[in-house]
């Protein structure tokens, strides 16, 4: 058989072949390699390559070379696999066919990855994944990157691939590729300490090989099954899976397969080598009569040898150069990857610390502000009304107060970002001014706005993030000037169509901040000094939520300070405007749009201060309620009574919210389930939808966001229903 070993023209072809023979006998030369019939899957494959020689089909020819070595990769014949690479490769050189190119560097990555080439391997899977977007090699790139992963140790991206593998939708080796993850995720299971998951994924990939006739799939999911069995103790299993694999090796079909197998592979390899051993004989000799002509063609050709033979050497040499390299980069990455799993765990423990301290200080907040919300509603006295309303205020403050804490590890992670909505930039500064003037009495000093008229009317930004700014630089400012002014400017440096600068600076004229300071003042529960500390109190968070909430913005804060005579914190902002927008554009939403009256619903709160609180807010809008003190007397209170909505308190002793409102989702679909949670919305919302709530309410909440919610989701319901 002759095979177009020599140098080709370019063919200048960019796409594989699309002749209908050839695609068959390629799927053919596939069905039979999955089955492990060697023999028959090598013909079909010598079939292929006479056809492509035939043709003149050099991508054709190009992918039976692939095939013939994915063939012997599989077999573990890597010498026979790299002959076939190697003679992939003359062909590759004058083509124009990005698909073949990847394909190469695939089996290429196969073989260093067999060779314990690790890292150079995943090096040539990502080059050959960025060359081809077929699916079937991508498909095939995950399996093999999963391989090397579980080989580095790297067993959750290993189980990402494997298990992104076993609902993949190939169109050629769907159920082989399904095979042979749960073949990977048995050993990594086993490798975890989790034989049942091992079990599970063992069976399955049984199944699949019975069905596909999957041969050599089919013995190894039995040899699992029978290692895992023996391990946990099940001998009876152990030993039917061990008989299945006996009955399956000592099968005389699978003797003379295999005999039959290895006589035609290595035939043909044998042919293929002898068929390049003539070529290269036929131009030797061509080379002897030709060297007779001309002495000076004999000395450039052995001038070229030595030249070649230096560089082999010099290759040679820095290969091995490049391997010890590679072995101290493995090392060396080895140690940061413990490094930072060593972070990663300390990161948890914190969140979880932050978790648990937000939850202890969310629940009390919740009485706090819902007493306050239901004294307010009762008409107390005006002078009560002042005290109430700043009681509120306080409250709401301090709630944002914990959630930027819980957010300063997003923030810096770029997970956060500004919300844009319309507000009036005076209003901002003028509440958050009005509420520290009680604090600038007690030091005998005043505030002073100083406000660009030019500025517009109405923004688009964040109004609650620039109000916490605000009132961590006034605060400071109040806290640190006694019988003196705090100025509060904010000027407009420019407006181009919607884009707005602004400029703001708060400065006062108190005791001032040193230079050496200065350095660290935007620090965590950095003061300046213990002094300071101890005479001013605070945690001194506040400059350093400024600093990551102007991050936020793409901005950051300036400051110029001098002891004795006063400091001034000052930043640049751009903001949006709209020169349309409406100039009274309500801030909170309208309940009053809901007639809420009438309505009867669950109140699932183990708490009883929030079931106070809970059933006195929802009786102030005429709503009845029942209570229920867990999860378990919720299902049992829904089954028995019909409810307009639920409200489900997640966290609770006995079953979780989470978990009641899966059992009630069993027997009713359709009733709202609102969450009240006191935890992070950003840890837990997607669980709660998950589980089957409707909406989600982190308490403690405003009152009008409260009934906003119940109204919401009550009539939406009603209306699809209804629909």
């Amino acid at each position: 058989m002759l095979v177009f070993l020599c140098l080709a023209p370019s063919y200048g072809q960019s796409s594989t072949t699309s002749d209908p023979d050839m695609q068959e006998i390629f799927e053919k030369a596939l069905q039979y390699r999955h089955q492990s019939d060697i023999d028959q899957a090598i013909k079909a494959l010598d079939e292929a390559a006479e056809l492509a020689e035939k043709n003149e089909d050099f991508k054709a020819l190009l992918d039976t070379y692939h095939k013939y070595a994915l063939i012997h990769l599989d077999r573990e014949n890597l010498e026979a696999a790299e002959f076939y690479t190697a003679r992939a490769s003359i062909l590759l050189k004058d083509l124009e066919y990005p698909h073949g190119e990847a394909v190469h560097k695939f089996i290429n990555a196969s073989i260093l990855y067999r060779e314990g080439n690790n890292f150079q391997a995943i090096n040539m899977l990502q080059e050959a994944r960025e060359l081809s977007n077929d699916r079937n090699l991508l498909n095939n790139i995950l399996l093999a990157e999963g391989d090397i992963f579980m080989n580095i140790e790297r067993l959750e991206d290993a189980a990402r691939n494997y298990n992104a593998l076993l609902v993949n939708s190939d169109e050629k080796e769907r159920a082989y590729l399904a095979t042979k993850a749960n073949l990977r995720l048995s050993d990594l299971n086993m490798r975890i300490s989790k034989p049942e998951e091992a079990i599970q994924h063992a069976k399955a990939a049984l199944e699949l090989a019975k069905k596909n006739n999957f041969f050599r799939e089919l013995l190894l999911a039995n040899e699992k099954l029978t290692a895992i069995y023996e391990r946990i103790g099940d001998y009876a299993q152990a030993l039917q899976h061990f008989r299945e694999v006996n009955n399956i090796k000592d099968s005389l079909f699978n003797i003379e397969k295999v005999k039959v197998e290895a006589k035609t592979s290595d035939k043909i390899l044998v042919d293929h080598m002898s068929n390049e051993i003539a070529k290269l004989t036929e131009t030797n000799e061509k080379l002897s009569q030709s060297a007779n002509r001309s002495e000076i063609t004999a000395i450039l050709t052995s001038a070229f040898l030595v030249i070649i033979s230096l560089l082999a050497i010099s290759l040679f040499r820095n290969n091995q150069i490049k391997l010890k390299t590679n072995d101290l980069l493995h090392t060396k990455n080895k140690e940061l990857e413990l490094a930072r799993d060593s972070a990663i765990s300390a990161m948890k423990a914190k969140t979880n610390f932050l978790s648990t301290v937000t939850h202890e200080l969310r629940t009390p907040l919740y009485a706090v502000t819902g007493l306050t919300h239901l004294l307010l509603e009762e008409n107390p006295a005006e002078h009560q009304k002042e005290h109430l309303k700043s009681l509120k205020f306080s409250g709401d403050y301090l709630l944002n107060f914990i959630n930027d804490i819980l957010q300063i590890n997003k923030i810096d992670a770029d997970k956060v970002e500004p919300l844009s909505v319309e507000f009036k930039l005076k209003k901002v500064l003028t509440d958050v001014i009005e509420t520290l003037q009680q604090n600038a009495k007690e030091n005998n000093t005043t505030i002073h706005l100083n406000f660009d008229p030019k500025i517009p009317h109405t923004l688009l930004g964040d109004p609650m993030k620039l109000s916490q700014i605000f009132m961590n630089l006034i605060g400071n400012a109040i806290k640190f000037t006694k019988n003196g002014r705090v100025e509060v400017i904010a000027k407009l440096l420019k407006k181009e169509d919607e884009d707005v600068k602004l400029y703001f600076e708060v400065k006062d004229n108190g005791i001032g901040i040193t230079e050496e300071q200065q350095k660290n003042i935007f620090d965590s529960f950095e003061q300046g000094s213990i002094q300071i500390n101890r005479e001013y109190g605070g945690t001194g968070l506040g400059l350093t939520i400024v600093k990551s909430l102007l991050g936020l913005f793409g901005t950051k804060i300036e400051l110029e300070s001098e002891v004795g005579k006063g400091s001034s914190f000052f930043f640049e902002l751009d903001l949006k405007t709209e020169d349309k927008a409406i100039s009274e554009v309500p801030f909170e939403p309208d309940t009053e749009e809901f007639d809420l009256k009438g309505l009867h619903v669950l109140v699932v709160e183990d708490n009883k201060i929030n079931q106070v609180i809970t059933k006195k807010m929802l009786n102030k809008k005429e709503i009845t309620c029942d209570i229920a003190n867990n999860g378990n007397e919720a299902i049992d209170m829904a089954t028995a009574n019909k409810y307009d909505a639920i409200l489900m308190d997640i966290h609770m002793p006995g079953i979780s919210g989470e978990e009641a409102t899966r059992q009630i989702r069993k027997f009713n679909k359709e009733i709202p389930i609102i969450a009240l949670t006191a935890i992070s919305l950003d840890d837990s919302l997607d669980s709660f939808y998950a589980a089957g709530c409707n909406d989600v309410v982190t308490k403690p909440f405003k009152p009008e966001v409260f009934y906003q919610k119940i109204g919401e989701n009550i009539f939406r319901s009603k209306i699809e229903n209804n629909a």
